[in-house]
């Protein structure tokens, strides 16, 4: 797990419903039980800045950081694509981005990345399609030095689901329940404050079930085979996550301004 997508995990889960901000210490504090040590989360701090994701801001406990406008954004789609309870319906259209992408080699790799987080795959060269008009589109081309036409098309024959590789999600997804029993008992077997491990097993659980943002477009299930694993996997994460929920709300509070003691 690295420190910046910890930090996206820890504002977007915990920080949101918090004033989406804290200080330093505390941010420290919260990752210390996820293997982030202190330097890593500072170093990850000044890139978001840079990157306009967190923004400084006088806490009377000292320094601290706040979620940018950008960065709430995302975090609050993020949040309803993680604990999505139904499925959206679906128009029909699948919309095309055509790329002139950036020049910078790092950019475009960047570039790719986030689209796919918005749901879009490569169908062609600079050609790349989603089930839905991401909202985050024109953002993400500005920051990449990109730019790009959009189009909708209907009725593609055949659907243009060959663009992502659904049997290795069929299989992330058929794992699913193996893979997060695992890790939650290996996290809530740790020694000491039970509070604490439940905090660490919640938030390794999240960060797991995120990566299916990345690979998951969220295709609609008129396309989808009958007997697709989503549905299944998502039960699975929702029971295991709101039963860890009351215990790791206690340890961040107690990691938060005004609390007593938080241990490390």
């Amino acid at each position: 797990m690295r420190a910046r997508s910890a930090l996206f995990d820890l504002y977007g889960d915990h920080l949101r419903a918090r004033g989406s901000q804290a200080p330093v210490a505390a941010l420290v504090r919260l990752l210390a039980p996820v293997g982030i040590a202190a330097p890593a989360v500072r170093t990850a701090i000044s890139r978001m800045v840079i990157q306009g994701w967190l923004e400084p801001v006088a806490l009377p406990e000292g320094r601290g950081y706040r979620a940018s406008e950008q960065a709430t954004r995302r975090l609050d789609e993020a949040r309803e694509r993680i604990y999505r309870r139904r499925e959206e319906p679906w128009d029909g259209h699948w919309h095309l981005v055509l790329l002139t992408p950036p020049g910078d080699r790092s950019a475009r790799v960047r570039l790719r990345a986030d689209l796919a987080y918005l749901g879009y795959a490569e169908l062609s060269d600079a050609v790349w399609v989603g089930p839905v008009a991401s909202p985050e589109l024109a953002g993400v081309l500005v920051r990449a030095g990109a730019s790009a036409r959009t189009a909708h098309a209907r009725d593609v024959d055949p659907p243009p689901v060959e663009a992502w590789d659904l049997p290795a999600l069929r299989a992330s997804y058929d794992g699913w329940p193996g893979v997060a029993r695992d890790l939650v008992a290996r996290h809530l077997a740790a020694p000491g404050d039970p509070d604490r491990a439940a905090f660490a097993a919640r938030f390794h659980l999240v960060h797991e079930w995120r990566k299916f943002l990345f690979a998951d477009p969220g295709l609609p299930a008129e396309v989808l085979p009958p007997d697709w694993p989503r549905a299944a996997a998502a039960r699975h994460f929702a029971v295991e996550a709101d039963r860890l929920k009351p215990a790791a709300d206690r340890f961040v509070a107690g990691c938060l301004p005004g609390a007593a003691d938080c241990r490390p």
